[in-house]
């Protein structure tokens, strides 16, 4: 069985990537950078106090969900798996992600990354590739039972995406909330040992020392400096469609891609420490500025509200 056309984007950011292929499979059009700015994911950035390359993973997904449905996508959270997940339970999720297949929906698998579950066999699942070649993280196949591919290091969540009725009249200002609301509460959305917001750029200032040749200074850099640049892309469209804000829309469009052209250059493994502690304060401090302009938007774009409630 498969699911033919489905494929996944190569985004840095995987989690996009199966987001943005679901949509182009079940025919919900729209931008890169609309995807990214209106499901809040262009303004996330999450660091681990020691800057692993978990940062792009470990985070808060509630409120991702209802910004996603606002787009038109329903994502399904279809569980939870560990290595000593009974296998009972294991059965049951692979029961139900072959339904939801047949059905013609689309679902994923996250473990070390994000992938696209395009079809299946008599032995196992088919996974979509996010990039050009396959690697340790990301299986070409997930094979029935103890899912051995994903080695002994299971932290496993799957996914389902459906079609929905998108709700156009909340894509600009839910995901402009979000973002003041990542920036301005970070503890709300980030887990023991991350840092959200400016959370993140204090933890990756005190690790950049220790951990700024790592890989995942190198992975958080490259996840990070994309959300960014698609935040500037994103901002760009909503500057040519909304005469009345077109002036600061065009000035966050530039803002963000500095940020973005900023986070690429700490994302270098050679960059020497001090520079790099010293960008990590620049693009604190641009954030918060960046965040400043949104919460200056008119009202009705900039006032915090529960994502997913009625103003």
């Amino acid at each position: 069985m498969n699911l033919e056309g489905l494929k996944q984007p190569p985004f840095n950011t995987s989690l996009m990537g199966v987001v943005k292929g679901a949509m182009d499979y079940i025919g919900i059009k729209t931008s890169d950078a609309r995807a990214f700015g209106g499901s809040g994911h262009a303004f996330l950035i999450n660091v681990h106090k020691q800057l692993c390359p978990s940062g792009p993973y470990c985070w808060d997904y509630e409120r991702f969900y209802p910004l996603v449905r606002n787009l038109g996508l329903e994502m399904t959270d279809l569980g939870f798996f560990q290595k000593e997940s009974a296998p009972a339970e294991r059965a049951a999720l692979e029961q139900r992600v072959k339904a939801e297949l047949d059905a013609g929906r689309p679902c994923a698998v996250q473990n070390m990354d994000n992938q696209l579950i395009h079809g299946y066999d008599e032995a196992g699942f088919l996974l979509c590739q996010p990039w050009d070649s396959c690697c340790a993280t990301t299986p070409e196949r997930l094979s029935y039972g103890s899912w051995p591919e994903l080695g002994d290091e299971q932290h496993v969540t799957f996914f389902s995406f459906r079609k929905q009725q998108p709700d156009e009249a909340r894509v600009i200002p839910d995901s402009l909330r979000y973002a003041v609301g990542l920036f301005r509460n970070p503890k709300q959305y980030s887990r023991k040992d991350y840092g959200i917001g400016p959370d993140a750029y204090d933890n990756w200032a005190r690790a950049a020392r220790e951990h700024g040749a790592s890989h995942g200074n190198w992975w958080n850099g490259m996840v990070w400096s994309e959300c960014r640049k698609m935040a500037a892309a994103w901002f760009a469209e909503i500057a040519g469609q909304r005469s009345d804000i077109a002036g600061p829309a065009g000035e966050l469009s530039a803002a963000y891609a500095e940020i973005g052209g900023l986070l690429e250059r700490i994302a270098s493994k050679e960059l020497d420490a001090t520079e790099k502690v010293r960008i990590v304060g620049e693009l604190k401090l641009r954030e918060e500025d960046a965040v400043g302009r949104i919460e200056r938007l008119p009202d009705g774009l900039s006032r915090q509200e529960r994502v997913g409630t009625t103003s």
